[in-house]
């Protein structure tokens, strides 16, 4: 049995059966967008396996973006606070 290959006009997708997926810059956007709400009210603390779910990301995707958000972002400042069990995250509005 031989598999053959679909062919796809240049103009036209390829079928993929995939579900879309969040680009990462989108999960940052909402991962900020998350932090500032939070932080509103003043400092926020927080370990990623605990907004996990509230942010509809994995703990493990919200700590390799807070790293990224560090440098993105200017209006929050993010830090590492602590690293007992998790690392503890504090954000703070800046702007």
């Amino acid at each position: 049995m031989t598999a053959t290959a679909k062919s796809v006009h240049p103009d036209e997708s390829p079928d993929t059966d995939a579900p879309e997926t969040d680009s990462s810059q989108s999960k940052e956007a909402r991962l900020a967008d998350y932090l500032r709400e939070r932080a509103e009210a003043g400092d926020m603390y927080f370990k990623s396996k605990f907004i996990a779910d509230e942010v509809g990301l994995s703990a493990k995707e919200i700590g390799a973006l807070i790293v990224n958000l560090q440098e993105s972002v200017d209006d929050l400042s993010i830090e590492r606070w602590s690293y007992t069990g998790a690392t503890t995250w504090r954000v703070e509005q800046t702007a």
